[in-house]
């Protein structure tokens, strides 16, 4: 019997409504959290658990065969030397960008006071960040540069990941450098990018089209 055959069975809230299907899907705790993950592009097992602070090992392990199984992940092995493998979002996965940056920007007025055991990564602050200069109508790559570490976005990316971890893998559009508070007060509407740039909490690098827009020349 395969793998995908002896999982447990889906649990379903047996409502005939688009909003309960999903739910079925995504509905269970970590699920979004692991699609916001691999928005980032293929990650390994744990690469997962280590950016998913509180996840238990079985857990992320089940939510990753019921996503397998729901058709919005798949897993390969990487060719050698790497021999490992990675889950990545299929197309209905990737299709959740607008959900989760939706579901983060209703949630951002909760966010407040950073707690004392509130675990951060940098690549957190990308999809609300992208929403944000998706609005400026531009495309291209932007690196960002905060406290926390680095990470990138592509803006007006049709395929492929959302964002990335770390430095842009080639020369960016446009380099944004700007501190944790800053970037927490965009994503929580408190303040614009372009509000933010013309305050100068956030220098704008480069001589691109989009690094002109965002500069407001």
């Amino acid at each position: 019997m395969s793998r995908l055959r002896r999982m447990s069975p889906r649990r379903s809230y047996d409502q005939y409504c688009s909003a309960a299907r999903a739910l079925d899907a995504v509905g269970d705790r970590w699920t979004l959290l692991i699609v916001r993950e691999l928005l980032g592009g293929p990650r390994r097992y744990t690469d997962l658990h280590a950016d998913l602070p509180g996840v238990s090992t079985d857990v992320l392990a089940s939510r990753l065969k019921d996503m397998e199984r729901d058709g919005l992940t798949t897993r390969r092995r990487l060719p050698p030397p790497g021999a490992a493998f990675v889950y990545e979002l299929t197309d209905r996965g990737r299709g959740l960008l607008p959900v989760l940056q939706a579901l983060g920007e209703w949630g951002a007025p909760s966010l407040g006071e950073r707690g004392a055991t509130d675990a951060v990564r940098a690549h957190w602050f990308a999809l609300p960040l992208l929403r944000g200069l998706a609005g400026e109508g531009a495309e291209g790559l932007v690196e960002v540069r905060l406290d926390e570490g680095e990470f990138h976005v592509w803006l007006g990316a049709e395929e492929g990941p959302a964002y990335g971890d770390g430095p842009a893998p080639e020369e960016p559009d446009v380099r944004l450098s700007l501190d944790t508070g800053t970037c927490t007060d965009v994503s929580r509407g408190i303040s614009t990018l372009s509000d933010a740039v013309r305050e100068g909490r956030i220098e704008v690098t480069g001589e691109s089209t989009l690094a002109k827009v965002l500069r407001g020349e």
